[in-house]
């Protein structure tokens, strides 16, 4: 299975994103505000209103092509199978493809420029390389935790060591 999780990064500019802090990318993903004009205003500040509301619905949520049970894209495919091996099973997962307003407008919420997004509290993580490089170096059992959600891989490690 872990070999599914084995993605090459995007681009170089992509992998200074990556390494940006986390704050960083979601005070980014904040940016506008009320009363900036443009976007905020008419049909685009009812759907960043609606992507706020979503992305704070749930502790985990994940923008994906795709459902969990069918994920359309080898991306979102392994976000699903990264939470499905953290046993995070109850999170809020929204399909893209079904929704041109959401595709679109969680690009333009979060800055970020591709699908896969992961929020956790409602807080902008990143996309499938930043959830892969969270896995493999132990910091998505410590942000599971600070949500609530034990790591099922802590129960794994114990199975290990008997």
């Amino acid at each position: 299975m872990y070999s599914l999780l084995r993605i090459s990064c995007r681009t170089a500019a992509r992998r200074a994103l990556v390494q940006a802090p986390r704050r960083y990318l979601s005070e980014g993903a904040a940016g506008g505000g009320e009363g900036a004009g443009g976007e905020d205003e008419g049909k685009g500040g009812a759907t960043r209103q609606r992507l706020e509301g979503l992305v704070k619905k749930d502790k985990v949520v994940v923008f994906i092509k795709g459902t969990p049970a069918q994920p359309m894209c080898g991306f979102s495919n392994a976000v699903v199978q990264i939470l499905r091996m953290h046993g995070v099973e109850n999170y809020g997962s929204y399909n893209v493809l079904e929704d041109q307003e959401i595709r679109q407008g969680i690009k333009n919420y979060s800055n970020w420029p591709t699908i896969p997004q992961i929020y956790f509290d409602g807080e902008f993580v990143g996309g499938c390389d930043i959830l892969l490089q969270m896995h493999q170096n132990g910091d998505l059992v410590e942000e599971l935790k600070k949500l609530g959600i034990r790591s099922a891989l802590l129960d794994t490690e114990k199975e290990d060591k008997k």
